[in-house]
């Protein structure tokens, strides 16, 4: 096998790799009555992305991903627990703020809004540290919340990555549904790795 044909051999692994976890993705979420199940799913997405970056390509993708959707079910839906509890605090204020629409109100948009992509920028580091560090839920989310405050250049990346694929996918909304949950993990999981390892070897 010559080097192009190797080099589209592993491309087209890649993307049917991708597709298949996406698919996993969907199953499992949906396997949990959505509610139980997108928690765990995510989680066991993120895990697999993590696997592979870090050089473990090989595993059996449906085994390896069961088997951290059940480590996980629990854990992972009480972190939800707060996690929608967040996002229930935002549509709340959305909605009041529009049913209460007048000039007085306007100033509230400002820290919504800071609010919102304080969320979002959370949002990228909480799954992969959920997945790179064995911690509790309270001080996984500490944790989490530090090295997101500690780590701009990293969330700027984030932000112009995520942005450029929506942009991509919203152009052909097939990759959205084929690859777009298990590519937004990719993006992140990638990014907070990088994070993660300044930080310890910092700490080193």
């Amino acid at each position: 096998m010559n080097s192009t044909t190797s080099t589209i051999y592993n491309i087209l692994e890649w993307i049917t790799k991708f597709a298949y976890v996406n698919l996993l993705w969907i199953i499992f979420t949906l396997a949990g009555g959505v509610i139980f199940g997108f928690y765990p799913a995510t989680i066991a997405m993120f895990a697999m992305v993590r696997d592979w970056l870090r050089g473990k390509s090989d595993l059996p993708v449906l085994k390896t991903y069961w088997v951290y959707y059940k480590r996980d079910f629990l854990k992972s839906n009480l972190m939800g627990l707060f996690l929608n509890i967040l996002f229930a605090f935002i549509i709340i204020d959305i909605y009041y703020i529009q049913v209460n629409m007048n000039a007085a109100l306007t100033w509230t948009y400002i820290p919504l809004f800071a609010f919102m992509l304080f969320v979002a920028l959370f949002l990228f580091y909480v799954f992969p540290s959920f997945v790179h560090y064995d911690l509790k839920i309270v001080p996984l989310l500490k944790n989490t919340l530090l090295i997101m405050i500690i780590s701009p250049i990293h969330s700027f990346l984030m932000m112009i990555c995520i942005v450029s694929v929506f942009f991509i996918m919203r152009a052909i909304p097939a990759l959205f549904f084929i690859f777009g949950s298990v590519t937004y993990a990719f993006i992140t999981t990638w990014l907070s790795l990088h994070a993660f390892d300044r930080i310890q070897d910092k700490k080193g």
